[in-house]
This record gives C-alpha cells, sequence and structure tokens, in this order.
C-alpha cells in the first residue's frame, strides 16, 4: 500500500509529528512521505553518524525553497555540500575561535547591562523581545554592523521574523521572506561599501571577513550572497532569544535553578543549566538531507533520492541517553562529557567539516552569561499565558515572558502577580 503524505499532519502537529510517526511503526526507522518524496526517519547517535557522513546524505539537496527564502538564503553555506561546503564553512569557523566568541559574549553582557539599568523605569518588560534587541545589539558591534539605536528595534523584528516564519505558512512566512530582502538590500550594501573603501571596519570584523572572502575559484563573493552569510552569522545569535526566553521559563518553573545559578561561583552549573535548556526546551525538530546512492541502515534500505530526516527532538528526549528526559535538571551534565552524536539541538559532528552550526559555541557562551545575570535579578513574575506549544515551530513562550523589574513604576494595564500555583502547572506540552 502507498504511503500516505503527512506533510500536512507536520503542519498541524508540530513537534508533536515525529513522536506520532514513531508509536505507528516497530522498526528502527520510520517510513512516510514528505512534500510528496519518500522518506524516512532516524535516530539515536549511530544515525548522526549515519547522517552527517557525505558518502551517504547530502544536505543542499534536501532544502526547500520556502526554508531558503526565510531562515538560510538562497546561495548560503547550508545549500552547498563536500568541497564547497568546506571551503565556505572556513570562512564561518575563522569567525568562531574562542577569543572571537568571548568577544561576542562581552559585547552581548554589555548592551545586556546597560539595558536592564533602565527596566526599573518600565512596568513591565516582555523579555524575548527585550534580548531580541539586546542581542541584536551586541552582535552587530561584534559583527562591525554599523547601527543606530533607532535601527535596533527594526532590524531585531527582522531578525526575529527570519527564525519565526520557516516552519509555518501563513503571515509568519510572508513577513519573513520580505525581512530577508530589506536585510540582503542593506547588508548587500555595506559590503560594497567596504570594498570601495567608503565605510572603515575592523579587519577581524565579520562584515570585513564576509566582504573579503574568495571563493575556491579566487572570486569573492557576490554581494548579496556576502550579505546571506553575514545574515547567517547575525540571525542564529539573535536566535538565542528564544533560549533565554526559555532560561527564564525554566527558573520560573524550578525555581532551584533561580538559586542554583546565582549561587554558582565558577560557571559550572551555567554550563549544565545551558545544555539542559536546549536540551529539553523545543526548537528545530529535525534536519534532512537526500541518500546520496542506495544505502542499508540497520538491514532496512534506503535509496537514493530519499528524503533522510534526523530526529532532533526525538534524540534529545531518548530514555537511553537521557534518563528521565522529560524533566528539567542541569545536573545531569555534571561532569559529562558530550560527544558530538549525542546532544543535538544545532545539529550533530564536527562544525568545522559537516553542517552542524558553527555558532554553538555562542550560544552556550551567551546563555552561560546571561542565565545567571537573569537569575540574580529581582523580578517578579504577572500572571500571563507561559504555555509552550508543540504546535507551532518554532515553539515561543506564549507571552514572550513578561517579568516586572524590582522598583518598576506602576502600571496600570500591567497583568497581576502571579500566585504560587502558576509554577506548578505543566509548563510544556508532552508528547
Amino acid at each position: 500500500m502507498p504511503l500516505l503524505d503527512t506533510t500536512l499532519l507536520l503542519l498541524l502537529e508540530g513537534y508533536a509529528w515525529l513522536p506520532a510517526r514513531w508509536r505507528e511503526t516497530q522498526g528502527e526507522m520510520v517510513h512516510t512521505r514528505l512534500m510528496g518524496q519518500r522518506a524516512v526517519v532516524l535516530r539515536g547517535p549511530d544515525a548522526v553518524r549515519f547522517f552527517y557522513d557525505d558518502n551517504h546524505v547530502q544536505r543542499a539537496p534536501a532544502l526547500p525553497e520556502p526554508i531558503k527564502s526565510t531562515l538560510f538564503g538562497h546561495g548560503a553555506v547550508h545549500t552547498l555540500d563536500q568541497a564547497a561546503h568546506r571551503a565556505r564553512k572556513g570562512m564561518f569557523m575563522s569567525l568562531m575561535t574562542p577569543r572571537s566568541v568571548a568577544a561576542l559574549v562581552d559585547e552581548t553582557t554589555a548592551a545586556w547591562d546597560a539595558a536592564v539599568a533602565t527596566w526599573p523605569d518600565r512596568g513591565h518588560v516582555v523579555l524575548f523581545d527585550e534580548a531580541a534587541r539586546v542581542i541584536t545589539r551586541g552582535a552587530c558591534r561584534w559583527a562591525g554592523i554599523p547601527l543606530t539605536e533607532e535601527e535596533t528595534g527594526p532590524l531585531a523584528a527582522d531578525l526575529v521574523a527570519l527564525v519565526d516564519g520557516f516552519g509555518s505558512p501563513g503571515p509568519r512566512h510572508w513577513r519573513a521572506r520580505a525581512a530577508r530582502r530589506r536585510r540582503e538590500a542593506w547588508l548587500a550594501g555595506l559590503v560594497e561599501d567596504v570594498r570601495r573603501g567608503a565605510l572603515r571596519v575592523p579587519d577581524t570584523s565579520a562584515l570585513a571577513v564576509a566582504a573579503r572572502h574568495r571563493e575556491p575559484d579566487g572570486q569573492t563573493l557576490a554581494p548579496r550572497i556576502a550579505a546571506v552569510e553575514l545574515l547567517n552569522l547575525v540571525r542564529p545569535t539573535v536566535a538565542v532569544s528564544w533560549f533565554l526566553t526559555f532560561a527564564a521559563h525554566a527558573l520560573h518553573c524550578w525555581p532551584v535553578n533561580r538559586v542554583r545559578l546565582a549561587e554558582d561561583a565558577d560557571g559550572t552549573y551555567a554550563e549544565a543549566f545551558a545544555h539542559e535548556v536546549r536540551r529539553f526546551y523545543p526548537f528545530a525538530p529535525f534536519v534532512a538531507g537526500k541518500a546520496v546512492t542506495d544505502l542499508t541502515w540497520k538491514g532496512e534500505p534506503i535509496l537514493a533520492d530519499w528524503l533522510v530526516l534526523l530526529d532532533i527532538w526525538g534524540q534529545n528526549h531518548d530514555p537511553a541517553l537521557w534518563p528521565n528526559p522529560c524533566a528539567f535538571d542541569p545536573r545531569r551534565f555534571a561532569g559529562r562529557e558530550i560527544g558530538p552524536y549525542d546532544l543535538i539541538p544545532q545539529g550533530g559532528g564536527d562544525p568545522a567539516d559537516g553542517h552542524r552550526c558553527p555558532g554553538e559555541p555562542v550560544a552556550v557562551g551567551l546563555l552561560e552569561a546571561l542565565a545567571p545575570r537573569l537569575a540574580r535579578l529581582d523580578y517578579t513574575v504577572p500572571e500571563q499565558d507561559l504555555t509552550v506549544s508543540p504546535y507551532r515551530i518554532p515553539a515561543r513562550v506564549a507571552s514572550g515572558f513578561v517579568l516586572r523589574p524590582s522598583g518598576a513604576r506602576p502600571a496600570g494595564s500591567a497583568p497581576r502577580e502571579t500566585v504560587g500555583a502558576e509554577r506548578r502547572r505543566p509548563s510544556v506540552h508532552p508528547l
């Protein structure tokens, strides 16, 4: 019997789509159809090794046009494979050295501290929105992208739209397309200004590196492609707004973590907390590629050109890897060395030559720096909708996490204070 296409179910069920498919299967992989194509789904450390082997699966052919027109951009590093991919990836890796990551974290924490100082003058703060603006400001300073205070809000909104619109049809998707067109044109203009000397930026800045990068054929990137890759540096950094809001959600629902973070002297607990936030909360549900040739996985055939999906959510909640996976417990990472094929919220394998996100150290570094600051901040949490729905991709805290800083002036329209029972409600919809 032919397999039914489950694309509509994916759009309706979100993160619950793959758990439902696994419940329907008895074997080592799920068989389905997606976007009219035959597809199989794998999970587990061995599956990660299999998936990220260029001789097995290539990512570029599987990227649908809507993803390229919103999240990644046409001509981006994500659309390349093998030698071309490794050459372009080298540009990103040159900007992700420990010193460079530390500089990005420093710029962002400085922007955070400056912003937090203004919060008591406001009735309440929507953390997601504030985090997006703060991280946009810090990321652009680090990247050498000139940005005025008036431009920060609109740019942050566009960068959020690029992430928020990739997983759903409708208004969110079309806002993301418009934001991409607008920001690619803006950054392409800055690249041209750098090349002709009209804009001077540090040689080590991301803007300068992208402007002078040469492909294997010796040619510089077209200004629009350079702009695409600049967005692929700044946009994932701003996406940490999702994780920071999830961090606040976790501190509220399990307040013992707030105490432990506030008392964390050496950063050990902050690192474990950052990993647990990325493991526990939903972000990317899966990644996809196409089989390069006829393959076999645990005795079952995968034919050339079939879609191969790696189940990120499923692996990050696999009880064989993470005992009691539906409990939020950073202590599971205490003293644990994380292998490149175990925790995969931003892909697996070696980021230097594979498709794992090279900005993962940035996400971890920002969470390590900002989550303790949040834990030590004196604030209350008004009553609000703290649901994290599994049916929305990418998932978000419904309210954006509203907080009222200590000493904030009264705001007549602000919601009333939450009661203790609020913390005991289920915080993330079970899958």
